[in-house]
């Protein structure tokens, strides 16, 4: 699967064209209002979009406000209540919103790998010198998790390890199963050995010394916060679908279109500013439906059920 910015933005305008008679839109807008995921310093979300924020001004011809709120349930219910209108979801998240809520956005791009997938995993890793080379070795140890919304940070590997025979419930393998609040905050606790493992988000492709090609873990490599030949992966889930860049379905349908084709062509415009939006190298984004996430909402649903 190869990206071609132009083509991709022209299949997403023509996949929201589509969908025009299901949007309930407002005639104009006065502002437009993104969204950025917790996970990392709220200083260093906003620096990575503010190039976004000043295009997205100039092709809308309206005031660009970002939102770093601290945790990724304040973009959930920013979209929810219409607070927001974009931002890109982990699939967990979009997940939570499309159950709460079937109407309140469209997935309309995913970020494409360099490989060309948009396949990514939770990584489970420890210091080396802990001696934890795998789960194996995490009995009796603390286990960290991003955030309750994070597909990666949390869902995934709450399904699948205990698949794997280890008891998510704190004290019966795990001396503990503690949330940081973030994959940034997971990342920090590890290395600074606050904790003795823990769970965050790659592409899986590149070399590991640079935190992989995309992800918290090459984000983190970049701003000096991990020296990863001081930690190494101890588990690796099945792949992931990576989460949708979604878009209010009350947004006026022109607006939704160039928003689209802006982030679809975001890659070849401005490679600097795809790095950061994308957290590492990728090839863009591309069109993406609703069908692509539908076994993480099975999956989310019925672990809010559990």
């Amino acid at each position: 699967m190869k990206l071609v910015s132009k083509v991709a933005a022209l299949a997403a305008v023509s996949m929201i064209a589509l969908n025009a008679t299901n949007a309930v839109a407002a005639d104009t807008i006065s502002e437009f209002r993104i969204g950025i995921l917790g996970g990392e310093n709220a200083s260093d979300r906003l620096r990575a979009y503010a190039c976004l924020e000043e295009k997205a001004a100039d092709l809308l011809g309206v005031q660009v406000k970002l939102f770093a709120p601290a945790d990724y349930n304040g973009v959930i219910e920013g979209l929810l209540g219409g607070n927001l209108d974009m931002a890109w979801l982990g699939a967990s998240g979009y997940a939570k919103v499309f159950l709460t809520d079937p109407e309140a956005v469209d997935p309309v791009l995913v970020k494409v790998n360099v490989d060309g997938g948009y396949g990514y995993y939770s990584i489970g890793f420890a210091r080396i010198d802990s001696e934890i080379n795998s789960l194996d070795d995490m009995k009796g140890k603390v286990f960290g998790f991003g955030d309750p919304n994070s597909t990666s940070g949390y869902l995934i590997p709450s399904i699948e390890i205990p698949k794997l025979g280890y008891s998510m419930k704190p004290g019966d393998y795990f001396a503990d199963v503690k949330f940081t609040g973030g994959h940034e905050q997971t990342i920090v606790a590890v290395s600074n050995g606050d904790i003795d493992a823990g769970v965050t988000w790659a592409d899986g492709q590149g070399e590991w010394e640079d935190g992989y090609n995309s992800g918290a873990l090459r984000k983190a490599t970049d701003a000096g916060l991990v020296d990863m030949t001081e930690i190494h992966e101890i588990w690796r889930s099945p792949v992931i679908p990576e989460g949708p860049i979604v878009l209010s379905k009350k947004l006026p349908e022109d607006v939704k279109i160039k928003m689209t084709g802006l982030m679809a062509s975001l890659n070849s415009l401005d490679p600097e500013c795809a790095y950061g939006v994308a957290s590492g190298e990728t090839k863009g984004f591309m069109p993406i439906t609703h069908a692509a996430y539908e076994s993480i909402i099975a999956a989310r649903e019925a672990k809010s059920k559990n």
